[in-house]
């Protein structure tokens, strides 16, 4: 009993040692993989060299526990949006919102890590935004924006895409997306709408009057003409033309209904 008891015992202590074995390997290959999903790229930091130069793309790799850890950046484009209150040339205060889709330049990932970080979006785009906006609305006064408003986002797209390149950014759209002025302005705007309409409305009024004094001219001027005709056409004829119209008329007056109707209703005597 003795000699299977430690034979036994032997065989115990073996087992265990394999176990510990193989989870100390599995746990050493376990640290040693990381994995790299779609739409990410990894940056490397080394605790002897720093950030490595390199940038890893998709997929399962190894790195060198506890000397090597992996950071992986989303290289997907990404919305942002942000607000800015700037000031016009003509000194009127206007809120803008701006939306832009941005992405990492993904062979600069080293140099983003090393100088931004992981959140590198958040850190740059909100600051430059404002920075451009503030900047391309003091050009132009109040009312411009709204009547150049494409020249307006070409200028604001220009400089925001070449300010975030410095950053290793790439934007892939900018829009503005809201424009407000404030109180007073849209006061003067609603001001000047109706003042407008008043002065349509004013030269319509003057043009209608226009028309009517010119029409009432003309049927002066026909009046007269007529008049003048038939003193000319007295004065050649006499008097015949004036008896002549009078019977025509006297004809017309007996030749009516209602001239035929009093006749009937007359009592005969």
């Amino acid at each position: 009993m003795s000699g299977g008891g430690q034979a036994a015992v032997s065989f115990l202590t073996k087992v265990a040692k394999v176990a510990a074995g193989l989870g100390l390997t599995a746990s050493a290959v376990s640290t040693s993989l990381y994995t790299v999903d779609g739409g990410q790229r990894a940056v490397i930091f080394d605790r002897f060299q720093g950030v490595l130069p390199a940038v890893v793309s998709e997929g399962t790799h190894f790195l060198v526990p506890w000397l090597q850890k992996p950071f992986l950046f989303d290289i997907r484009t990404r919305p942002h949006s942000f607000s800015s209150t700037s000031g016009t040339k003509d000194l009127q205060m206007v809120s803008l919102t701006l939306r832009v889709l941005a992405r990492p330049d993904v062979e600069r990932l080293p140099e983003i890590f090393t100088n931004l970080g992981l959140d590198y979006d958040d850190k740059v785009l909100p600051s430059i935004g404002n920075e451009v906006l503030k900047a391309v609305v003091a050009q132009f006064n109040a009312d411009q924006l709204l009547t150049d408003r494409p020249h307006v986002s070409a200028l604001v797209r220009e400089a925001l895409v070449r300010r975030a390149g410095e950053f290793n950014i790439v934007l892939d759209d900018v829009a503005i997306t809201h424009l407000a002025y404030g109180h007073d302005f849209a006061q003067a705007v609603e001001k000047k709408q109706v003042a407008q309409q008043e002065a349509e409305r004013s030269r319509f009024l003057v043009a209608r009057a226009e028309q009517e004094r010119r029409a009432a001219i003309v049927r002066a001027e026909g009046e007269s003409e007529s008049a003048r005709l038939i003193s000319d056409a007295t004065a050649l004829v006499g008097n015949g033309l004036i008896e002549l119209r009078r019977i025509e008329a006297a004809k017309e007056i007996a030749g009516s209904p209602r001239h035929r109707w009093t006749e009937l209703r007359r009592p005969c005597n």
